[in-house]
């Protein structure tokens, strides 16, 4: 039947046209932008639209109808939900718990020994869709129009939540077209991933309570008393069923047909529902959806089989108040209970300190898990975590496991509130928190075993003490043979040592202690640079080097010494001045000197002597006999300093051959462009 005109009984004229036609253009664009993520108007003209009907509507209040866009959100709290008796009882299905292939197998087979279906008759078709991890809502439809939305309670009596409901975007306030006279659609409310962050992210930045999980937060939402209040969550919906239905009206013959209808009528239904006929494709399918399960935009906890032909489902009937035709099979759970058994510290390869709970033992993700993360000491007081607690420990897929939430009413007395130590359980160096830093680091860079292979690896980069041959795979075996405990003994390394190292030949050993040699002869800022002081990058390495002339004046230098240097804020010169207050770091530079690295050291040279001070170049392109390292080098010894991109405060750019996007920027800007002959020139004088 076509959907009736509610605005029958309202006098004819030009405003009632123009509130009809305002509805069905917003409900269309409503459609494209909640449902099909395919908007083809800006918000701006939405709005505007929107406040055309918001107007039209104040100014003759007899042309408001229960399907206008206004009123999604509007009425005022509820002070208690009425109670709703479901026409169709909203039954719940059977789970299977066997999340392996078998479990699509035993349904299977139970459906065809039902159906007394023998090996020569044809296999099964079924309909399988996600299981989403949401809360069930029955919409009823009368004429097209939503009159009500309830949830599922007790499967028999549910709750009124009809004015949160309206505020879900995707949610049809009016269907268009041949429905029945009544239609009840059933679907999940469901907060996506991402919203559901963002919203966390909101109670955090107010200070106030986040949420467990999306389920929780759009359980939460539908539940308000106060539709405004459940406006602010930003829920969505998939249709997944029917509820009761006027028949004879339409007629369709399976599952999948009717989602198809409810697709057309503007539902949004899942992209994942598919048909399968047979164990064999139920089992793909359910390997299919666990593998992106991960990577979807919302939580399963598993798919849905239904024996998609509608006599079939009749035939099968129901069991006690499950029915025959569907069931659930679920994949591993991504969140369990277990208990913390203690908190400790570990120190990460840069020198992060990171709480970690000690879990008793708990089978969730598809794996045992033992150690979830607390992350840093703001999150582990936040969610007030402590030894001796009952915990929810959430694991999806590689996702490091972390204790999402606590139950505070299973606490012990007396379990002390857990504060991160003020120095590194491994090496006993200081541990500082920087400002504006939300995480604790160990000082004892240069000393700290746990963070000796990032320590090497860095020490030895091509921009530090370009160590050819010193990677990855070598530094590994270094470090867990314990052949190398801090950085002078690589200068200590033997040829025998490193020989006997898997896949090390002589030939291999002999160049890394060539490479090893070379790199006692270096300068000043690569060294500073290849320690691996925490905020000091080259051109910080540049800075200091240029400033004091020579690593003892750095060592030895106060912060308001190093404040002095150009470009060295607060933190930097915190970090600098904390890292050789350490004894061992200073230990380990005296170490190096003695194993004979060495550099050219000289007097201070202030940024007024030097005549690029203050001078800001961009290269691009490929100069004529100069790499970019060298003519960078060139420019930062006469005290320039070298950008990334052009800006109205670039006072040069030095182009080379096929030059980009730079180039260009420096012409539109007015920037001058010397070639390297120009740079050379302007060097000499």
């Amino acid at each position: 039947m076509t959907t009736p005109d509610l605005f029958d009984a309202a006098p004819a004229g030009p405003d009632t046209k123009r509130v009809q036609e305002l509805h069905r253009l917003l409900h269309h664009h409503a459609h494209r932008y909640y449902v099909l993520d395919a908007p083809e108007i800006p918000d701006a003209e939405y709005d505007r639209l929107f406040r055309e009907l918001q107007a039209l509507e104040a100014a003759h209040p007899e042309l408001v109808t229960p399907d206008s866009p206004t009123q999604r959100v509007g009425g005022r709290p509820l002070e208690q939900f009425a109670s709703v008796r479901h026409a169709v009882p909203m039954l719940s299905i059977r789970t299977e718990t066997d999340t392996e292939a078998s479990g699509a197998e035993n349904f299977d087979a139970r459906v065809r020994r039902e159906l007394a279906l023998g090996e020569g008759d044809p296999p099964v078709e079924y309909a399988a869709e996600p299981k989403f991890d949401g809360l069930a809502i029955n919409l009823r439809y009368e004429h097209g129009v939503l009159v009500l939305a309830a949830t599922r309670g007790d499967g028999e009596v549910g709750e009124d939540v009809t004015q949160n409901i309206r505020t879900i975007g995707q949610v049809p306030l009016r269907i268009e077209g041949q429905v029945p006279p009544v239609l009840e659609v059933r679907g999940e409310v469901y907060l996506r991933r991402d919203d559901f962050e963002a919203l966390n992210e909101k109670q955090r930045a107010k200070g106030e309570k986040t949420f467990v999980n999306p389920r929780n937060a759009a359980a939460g939402a539908v539940r308000q008393l106060d539709p405004a209040i459940a406006a602010q969550r930003p829920l969505s919906f998939f249709a997944y069923g029917l509820g009761e239905v006027t028949p004879g009206i339409v007629r369709y013959t399976s599952h999948f047909e009717w989602l198809q209808a409810l697709k057309a009528w503007g539902f949004p239904v899942c992209e994942h529902v598919t048909t399968a006929r047979g164990a064999a494709e139920l089992v793909a399918y359910h390997r299919r959806i666990g593998a992106l399960r991960d990577s979807l935009p919302y939580d399963i906890d598993g798919v849905v089989y239904k024996v998609n032909r509608l006599d079939l489902q009749e035939r099968l009937g129901f069991v006690t108040r499950e029915p025959r035709w569907a069931v659930a099979h679920k994949y591993p759970a991504q969140e369990m209970l277990t208990t913390v058994q203690a908190i400790e510290v570990q120190v990460g390869r840069t020198g992060k300190l990171t709480p970690v709970a000690k879990l008793a033992p708990v089978f969730v993700g598809g794996v045992t898990v033992t150690n979830a993360t607390l992350h840093n000491e703001d999150e582990a007081r936040r969610k007030d975590v402590r030894v001796g607690d009952t915990v929810i420990v959430r694991r999806a897929g590689d996702v490091i496991p972390e204790v999402v939430a606590v139950l505070p009413e299973k606490r012990q007395p007396g379990a002390e509130v857990f504060t991160m130590p003020h120095t590194c359980p491994v090496c006993g160096s200081a541990a500082v928190r920087e400002e504006g830093e939300a995480d604790y680091r160990c000082t004892g860079g240069l000393f700290c075993s746990a963070q000796r292979k990032q320590a090497l690896l860095h020490f030895a980069q091509r921009r530090a003490m370009d160590i050819e041959g010193l990677g990855d795979k070598l530094v590994d075996q270094l470090v867990d043979n314990e052949v190398v405990k801090v950085l002078p003994d690589l200068y200590r390394l033997g040829l025998t040592a490193l020989a006997s190292l898997e896949r090390m030949a002589e030939k291999s050993a002999m160049n890394v202690l060539e490479a090893l040699e070379k790199s006692k002869r270096t300068t000043l800022p690569r060294f500073l640079f290849g320690l691996g002081i925490r905020h000091v990058g080259e051109a910080t390495a540049k800075d200091l080097a240029r400033h004091f002339g020579q690593l003892d004046a750095i060592m030895d230098a106060s912060v308001d010494t190093l404040l002095q240097v150009p470009d060295v804020g607060p933190v930097v010169a915190e970090s600098i001045h904390t890292f050789f207050a350490q004894p061992h770091n200073r230990e380990v530079v005296e170490q190096l000197r003695a194993c004979g690295v060495h550099w050219p050291e000289g007097a201070p040279s202030p940024a007024a002597q030097q005549p690029l001070a203050g001078k800001t170049f961009v290269l691009t392109g490929t100069l004529p006999t100069l790499g970019r390292d060298e003519a960078k080098a060139l420019l930062e010894a006469a005290g320039a300093k070298v950008a990334g991109s052009v800006s109205k405060k670039t006072d040069y750019v030095v182009a080379g051959e096929e030059a980009g996007s730079k180039l260009d920027k420096a012409r539109e800007l007015g920037v001058p462009v010397l070639d390297e002959a120009a740079m050379r020139a302007l060097l000499d004088a």
